[in-house]
């Protein structure tokens, strides 16, 4: 098991859960239905490539440079997918001006989703 890996993934796991339970318990009232979604989205992705990292975690005695681009990868589309739809949610009721700037984030970090997913799965492929 790679500590490094497991380190990020639980940090990522545990602030899941925490902005989840944010948004369903405080935000509820002060955002709108759209925008809770939006939250909702975020957290669903988050959860999804914690697990993901975990994964990566356990298969990294491979020693292979694909597995090492697929955890950044996973890490920066939580952060810029994840976190951009985070800050779109809370735009109109905190009124965030940097908000309108973080909407092009989002597909940047749902590519880098992708690309994680792919050099996972070349890993796969090239692994005996």
């Amino acid at each position: 098991m790679n500590k490094r890996i497991i380190l990020i993934a639980t940090m990522f796991g545990a602030l899941a859960v925490i902005l989840g339970a944010f948004g369903a318990h405080s935000l509820k009232a002060q955002i709108s239905t759209s925008a809770l979604a939006i939250w909702q989205k975020g957290i669903e992705y988050q959860f999804y490539h914690t697990f993901a990292l975990l994964y990566l975690s356990n298969i990294v005695r491979y020693k292979s440079k694909l597995i090492s681009l697929s955890f950044v990868f996973f890490s920066l589309g939580i952060v810029l997918f994840s976190g951009s739809l985070y800050i779109l949610a809370l735009k109109d009721a905190f009124n965030l001006p940097m908000a309108g700037y973080v909407g092009p984030i989002t597909p940047i970090g749902g590519l880098f989703f992708i690309l994680g997913w792919i050099f996972l799965f070349l890993a796969a492929m090239k692994h005996k």
